[in-house]
């Protein structure tokens, strides 16, 4: 289904706008092709963040592209002619991106009356950065604690469906919108261009990011992995009023210059066309996984319960360890690199086998990810288990007493006699949790345990509470026995 740009556009700047991308896909035909134009670090270190037209299919001037994606913000005017644009954004403004459908009739007729989903991101534009980019983005967090890089402001948002944002990527934001349908999103980019300067002493020329904007379609298992579309325009991001300032002062200094100098430059554009772009490379983003959502509210998962029969017996709790073998593939250590929440790394470690990954020293992990992320991915490499703040022996009376019964029949003294212990580990030191630990040794719910005491002296009984446990010696050794509650089908516990 093919719709007219139903927008507050003059024709005259969306045909300056056309003019413009074409002459832009021109610029640099013939100059990279000389002997020389590439050292082999250059190639090997091509940007992904960057709009790259060697990127997109040869055919790519010849083909319509399904959408458009319009950011209502001026373009600068500073701007020679065969460069990309560059706009100029306030830190926390909201701005509209309209998201149009550009196909012709009978064209991608999967998605006709279907959602498709769309990503937006916030990204490096300097190659520089690009390679640290999570240590950026880390040290952003650290310094903004609670704040998001991108956010979307939803009430002033048309046609957008399900907005989410992951709380573990701060520039992402991402949503359902239905092409036949009116849809314009306002986004908000918090961070500002000179908090990932070199030099902070103020002054400093602020480094540029992109915006992109990766469209999905839904495939046959109902996930939105089937990519569709992707662009990306470039941007600078000023503390609030800065962009309006630095939109004058670009434009007094083109006033400024010989005619024949302006003729170098583009004109400011009213609006900016985003252009076509490869599409994000990190397989992540494009899962179907649950995320937060915006206005999601806290659900609470009920554990169901049995009632003690047979039949009815909860299964116990089996903890499965997830160490990484060195005969992982490089598959294999990606999907154990998603299942510990190392997700942000799996680009780093791509071509890593799961032994390459056993390989690297605490130090090269640090470096690599950082002191924070790097001695978690260390520790979970080798697998090292966290001791628990207090471990406790039990032993049921009825075994002990059936065992030294059976010791006694077989003539053997009690000197040689042994019982059988069970550990249990606690962490939150609470009654509660007590509770729990016994009920899953005993398999039984937890409900049928109506209160825990402990025998003290001269054989009475103390109501166990998280005081008592919190001082509980470290690999203290007790016999339980159980007693039937009076006002219940449930059970008291006894610690001897």
């Amino acid at each position: 289904m093919a719709w007219a740009l139903k927008l507050p556009l003059t024709d005259e700047v969306i045909e300056s706008g056309l003019v413009q991308d074409f002459d832009a896909s021109l610029s640099g035909i013939g100059q990279e092709l000389g002997a020389g134009a590439y050292s082999m670090s250059d190639v090997l270190a091509l940007p992904i963040f960057k709009q790259e037209e060697s990127n997109l299919p040869p055919d790519s001037e010849n083909k319509i592209l399904p959408f458009q994606y319009v950011l209502c913000a001026a373009t600068s005017p500073a701007i020679k002619l065969h460069d990309e644009t560059l706009t100029y954004l306030n830190q926390g403004q909201s701005y509209e991106i309209r998201m149009l459908d550009n196909r012709k009739m009978g064209e991608l007729p999967e998605i006709t009356g279907k959602m498709v989903k769309s990503i937006i991101r916030v990204v490096f534009h300097d190659r520089r950065l690009q390679y640290t980019e999570h240590q950026q983005l880390e040290g952003w967090r650290w310094n903004r604690p609670g704040d998001r890089i991108l956010d979307l402001d939803i009430p002033m948002s048309v046609g957008m469906v399900d907005p989410r944002a992951n709380p573990t990527q701060l520039n992402t934001v991402e949503f359902l919108w239905d092409p036949s349908k009116r849809t314009s999103v306002f986004i908000q980019v918090h961070c500002i261009s000179t908090e990932f300067t070199m030099r902070k002493h103020g002054g400093e020329k602020g480094v540029p990011f992109r915006i992109q904007i990766d469209t999905f379609k839904e495939n046959d298992g109902g996930e939105y992995t089937e990519h569709l579309h992707s662009a990306s325009c470039q941007v600078k991001v000023f503390k609030p009023k800065g962009a309006d300032r630095k939109q004058k002062t670009d434009r007094e200094k083109m006033e400024k210059r010989a005619p024949q100098e302006k003729e170098k430059y583009q004109p400011s554009y009213e609006t900016t066309i985003l252009t076509e772009c490869s599409p994000w490379p990190e397989v992540t983003y494009v899962n179907n996984s649950p995320s937060p959502g915006f206005n999601s509210s806290h659900n609470s998962f009920p554990v169901a319960e049995g009632n003690g029969s047979p039949s009815h017996q909860p299964e116990p709790v089996v903890q499965v360890a997830d160490n990484l073998l060195p005969t992982a593939t490089p598959q294999d250590a990606q999907q154990w690199l998603h299942r510990n929440r190392f997700s942000p790394f799996c680009r780093l470690f791509t071509n890593f086998s799961g032994a390459d990954l056993l390989k690297l020293t605490r130090e090269d992990v640090i470096q690599i990810c950082g002191p924070a992320d790097g001695i978690r991915l260390f520790n979970a490499l080798k697998g090292r288990v966290v001791r628990p703040r207090l471990t406790v022996y039990v032993c049921q009376e009825s075994q002990q007493a059936r065992e030294q019964q059976q010791k006694h029949e077989n003539g053997d003294t009690a000197s040689n006699t042994f019982f059988v212990y069970h550990a249990i580990y606690l962490e939150d030191l609470t009654a509660v949790e007590l509770t729990e630990k016994i009920a899953q040794l005993f398999n039984i719910s937890p409900r049928q345990i109506s209160q825990i005491f402990k025998q003290g002296p001269t054989g009475i009984h103390v109501l166990v509470s998280d005081e008592m446990i919190q001082n509980f010696q470290d690999e203290v050794c007790f016999v339980l026995d159980t007693m039937k509650a009076e006002t219940n089908d449930g059970y008291h516990i006894i610690l001897k």
